[in-house]
């Protein structure tokens, strides 16, 4: 989605979203981060490489493919990631790393970024609550109707698939 900056304390937000733009990730970062972040979005281009161009190319001159970053793990309001590279011989290598880190590269190699189901349980906010209240309400319209012998029914119907 992009950066922003906390108005509180002027840190920078790396914001990742989802497909349907319907949940959305802050990850609190460093400056350097967010403007190698930024570059990547922009396609800003320096005169010398920077510490992502660095790894990027390195990874790339021995023979390796960033495939994804995955923000894996979400531990007192800290984020962890793995950068996900597959080697031209085919052995793969996952390496820890910070999800700005590994956001730039995934960006500067146009690789896929995925989040845990859990990352996304206990740190995504919702970006389109009127939807959001609106399945909840079919939920319980629906729910509200609901006998214990439609679950029978239910189960009966699985048994007799196996």
């Amino acid at each position: 989605m992009g950066i922003a900056l906390d108005s509180r304390t002027g840190t920078p937000i790396v914001v990742l979203n989802d497909k349907e733009g319907r949940r959305a990730l802050p990850i609190w970062i460093g400056t350097a981060e967010a403007s190698a972040i930024i570059r990547q979005l922009e396609d800003i281009k320096t005169a010398r490489p920077m510490t992502h161009d660095l790894i990027f190319n390195m990874c790339n001159e021995m023979g390796f493919e960033l495939t994804r970053v995955e923000i894996n793990d979400l531990s007192s309001d800290t984020y962890f990631a793995s950068i996900h590279l597959v080697h031209k011989e085919g052995h793969t290598h996952i390496i820890d790393s910070r999800p700005s880190d590994a956001i730039a590269l995934a960006l500067k190699a146009s690789a896929p970024i995925f989040a845990t189901s859990q990352v996304v349980a206990e740190g995504t906010i919702s970006t389109d609550q009127a939807r959001d209240e609106a399945e909840k309400e079919a939920f319980r319209e629906f729910v509200k109707d609901l006998k214990p012998s439609d679950f029978k029914n239910f189960m009966g119907d699985i048994e007799s698939n196996q």
